[in-house]
């Protein structure tokens, strides 16, 4: 399932493989929808409340491995775009043990943090134990969550974006049946959700190295690629400074996230309930945006690898009208129908949190467009190595987040703090704009590799046998043909 993105139309090579991405994120985004439906509906809104009330600090330090993780992949996929089959081993080794480390830091620490950090963050006192029974049991199983991470990511990084969502699946099923299987029959509350997700997250990391062993034999590694790797600071060092910013881009729009959840805490069980509700379905309607983001992310990867500035242009450009158009069509639905899709989560009955919560809906989505652009432009620069852009993006988006959530949820209270969001994407486009400007041009003005390079590149999709895709190199190749047949041969 390997795919070189190097060649086809720009626009649609970018939405074929964002595709299997999106519904890959609306199954991922399901685990948090299935904790939230059971625990919604069998332990009642006090136990959604606490299980909300994590999300900001979970995505604290879990945000940041993903994002690390995807850095790490970046490398691979500009190698295997290059063609560069050694270089995307020695990558995938060192994302490995890079992985592996913060695994074990993240885990160790964010156990031992949980509970303080939940009471720093002023969770209400009858949340504060369901809170830091679903925290601990999510962080004690972070080293599923990075490796799927990872692992997902190397596979994307090599044009294969379907088998995750196969894996992903299988294992949201999986998650459905222990969630309920754990809490509706054992009783193991919100603890038994957490545990669910932990268990069908490892079960995915299996199907990956299973699927990783048996057909992709590019990204295959073994003990002397791991010993090469610990030898090679420079190689470590580069993977670093992709990771580390990608990280920390995650992490610093994670804290804006804290001050939010602080001041929702400020208000009450009914705040944070509607608040957990509408971010669950906001979550989903954003999967797509995040998914080209993501695509682009690998399609710039790719074609910077293998010399294709041209491609990156256009394709870039075509992805931010698709993100446009996708924001309407996103935005239209939920003001339309917010409340109805808030009422799945929390019952007949809760009126005020289902009013509170469709508000959230309408002025997130009446906004989409400006995540849109900020997910292409943000997945562009990534994928071209260039991370303090969207790195200071970050940070502008923090400033504008806790800027808002304070003074707007000081002033105005739960109305305040639903336009933090908003405001944050504004904000974080009006620098990221200027900047991909710059760097189209900048494109605009590098040469276009050798077209004949390509016949190195993997392109591993079709038969061995079968000529690159590329038209300029299939005529390469059928003047080579044609200068042998008619060459002169002679006997031995």
């Amino acid at each position: 399932m390997a795919h070189a993105l190097t060649s086809g139309r720009p626009w649609r090579v970018v939405l074929l493989f964002a595709v299997p991405l999106f519904v890959g994120n609306v199954v991922q985004q399901l685990y948090q929808v299935t904790d939230a439906f059971v625990v919604g509906r069998h332990l009642g809104v006090d136990a959604l409340a606490a299980v909300g009330s994590t999300g900001s600090l979970l995505f604290l330090l879990l945000g940041f491995a993903w994002g690390m993780t995807s850095g790490f992949a970046i490398p691979t996929a500009q190698a295997f775009g290059a063609g560069d089959h050694a270089a995307v081993r020695r990558s995938v080794a060192a994302g490995t043990i890079l992985t592996a480390a913060s695994s074990l830091v993240i885990t160790v620490g964010a156990v031992a943090l949980a509970r303080p950090a939940l009471e720093a963050l002023r969770t209400p006192a009858d949340l504060i134990d369901d809170a830091t029974t679903f925290a601990t049991v999510s962080f004690a199983g972070a080293a599923a969550t990075m490796f799927f991470n990872y692992l997902a990511a190397i596979i994307r990084a090599i044009g294969d974006s379907r088998t995750p969502l196969v894996f992903l699946v299988v294992s949201c099923v999986f998650n459905g049946a222990l969630v309920v299987a754990l809490v509706g029959v054992a009783g193991l509350g919100v603890g038994g959700a957490a545990l669910a997700t932990v268990t069908s997250q490892a079960a995915s990391v299996v199907l990956c190295l299973v699927h990783v062993r048996r057909r992709v034999p590019t990204l295959q590694i073994g003990r002397s690629d791991l010993r090469a790797a610990l030898r090679d600071r420079a190689d470590l060092g580069r993977h670093l400074r992709l990771g580390l910013p990608m990280g920390l881009q995650a992490s610093i729009i994670a804290i804006g996230t804290l001050t939010v959840q602080l001041k929702l805490n400020e208000l009450g069980s009914t705040a944070v309930a509607a608040y957990t509700a509408a971010a669950r379905v906001d979550s989903l309607a954003v999967a797509l945006l995040g998914s080209l983001g993501l695509a682009v992310s690998t399609f710039a990867a790719q074609n910077h690898g293998a010399g294709r500035p041209d491609r990156i242009r256009s394709g870039v450009v075509q992805a931010t009208a698709v993100a446009v158009a996708g924001s309407l069509a996103l935005g239209a639905v939920l003001v339309a129908f917010g409340s109805d899709l808030v009422g799945l989560f929390v019952g007949p009955g809760e009126t005020e949190v289902t009013s509170m919560a469709a508000q959230f809906l309408r002025v997130n989505g009446s906004l989409y467009a400006a995540l849109g652009v900020l997910f292409v432009l943000r997945g562009a620069l990534q994928g071209l190595g260039r991370t303090l852009v969207p790195t200071l993006s970050g940070v502008l988006e923090l400033v504008m987040r806790i800027a808002s959530a304070l003074v707007l949820g000081g002033a105005f209270g739960y109305a305040g703090i639903v336009w933090s969001n908003p405001l944050a994407w504004i904000g974080s486009v009006l620098l990221l704009v200027p900047a991909y400007v710059t760097c189209h041009r900048a494109l605009g003005r590098t040469p276009v590799a050798e077209v004949v390079a390509h016949e190195t590149a993997p392109a591993p999709v079709g038969p061995p046998d079968r000529a690159p895709s590329h038209p300029r190199v299939r005529r390469v190749h059928r003047v080579r043909r044609r200068q042998s047949a008619t060459r002169p041969r002679t006997r031995a």
